[in-house]
């Protein structure tokens, strides 16, 4: 048993995150785990088109939304990460928000650094809406296709984070925790990526998966996933290291939890909304 605690608390360690690297040019697992996670997404998207007849949307539309949802995730998530955890800094290095370079002493690829799931969540939204409105796709009926896909991906993006070393768990001394080469001292932490991982991804999929075809207002998976994904995130956020130039930020709560609360009380009130909003509108 010790061995294997031994060997498990420094996993960490001996994973090295970089694939390839020529100069100072690198490619990552974690960017790799996006792209296995929009694939596994459109896979699911298409499984559904082809077994569930109640879609009034084409290959082709599921394809351009997805791309949507993609720009959106990449563009969300940027602008969302400047906004909710490093305004200060950024607005000293504008530049850095879009070139993937740090210009203090020198230029430095560092590609982009700093992604916030919040605000690509809420970009995603958005750019979605606006192309079910040009296409003249229902919002809610595309929203209820996606939404049971997509938190599967979460998994392998939480992976390629555990890869990385980042976003590693607060000081534990529970024997699941693992040595993070990243942090600041070499003490047993929570690995909350993995912890992530399942709850986010793998959970959260099975619930709204097996829900999915259930009767309810067009729309409601959006709602439940919003608030699923809100307290799941919100309670491992308490075995997650808050960022250090934050801290907690309001109430003993981080960042990441008052933005999971902010999406719980939206997907509550969506709810609400969606149950009294007449049928094929």
């Amino acid at each position: 048993m010790e061995r294997f605690l031994h060997w498990w608390q420094h996993i960490p360690q001996h994973l090295d995150p970089v694939i390839l690297q020529i100069g100072s040019f690198r490619i990552q697992y974690y960017g790799l785990m996006y792209l296995v996670a929009f694939a596994v997404t459109y896979l699911l998207v298409r499984h559904r088109l082809k077994t569930e007849d109640r879609f009034d949307i084409t290959p082709g539309q599921a394809v351009d939304l997805m791309t949507a949802m993609i720009l959106g995730v990449i563009v969300g998530g940027r602008i969302g990460y400047v906004l909710f955890y490093n305004l200060g800094y950024y607005l000293r290095h504008p530049l850095e928000i879009i070139l993937p370079f740090r210009f203090e002493n020198g230029i430095t690829f560092t590609g982009i650094s700093g992604m916030s799931f919040h605000g690509g969540l809420a970009a995603v939204i958005l750019f979605s809406w606006i192309y079910t409105k040009k296409a003249r796709i229902d919002f809610y009926q595309a929203a209820e296709l996606f939404v049971p896909a997509i938190p599967l991906g979460y998994t392998f993006g939480r992976i390629g984070n555990f890869i990385n070393g980042e976003l590693y768990g607060r000081v534990t001394e529970l024997p699941v925790g693992m040595i993070f080469p990243l942090a600041p001292d070499p003490r047993l932490r929570h690995p909350s990526q993995l912890y992530e991982a399942f709850f986010e991804g793998i959970f959260l999929f099975a619930v709204l998966w097996s829900v999915r075809k259930r009767p309810m207002p067009a729309g409601a998976t959006l709602c439940l996933y919003l608030i699923g994904y809100g307290g799941v995130r919100f309670f491992i956020e308490f075995a997650r290291q808050p960022d250090q130039h934050l801290g907690l930020v309001f109430a003993g709560l981080s960042m990441g939890q008052l933005l999971c609360l902010g999406m719980i009380v939206f997907g509550i009130g969506l709810y609400r909304f969606l149950r009294h909003r007449p049928q094929g509108r």
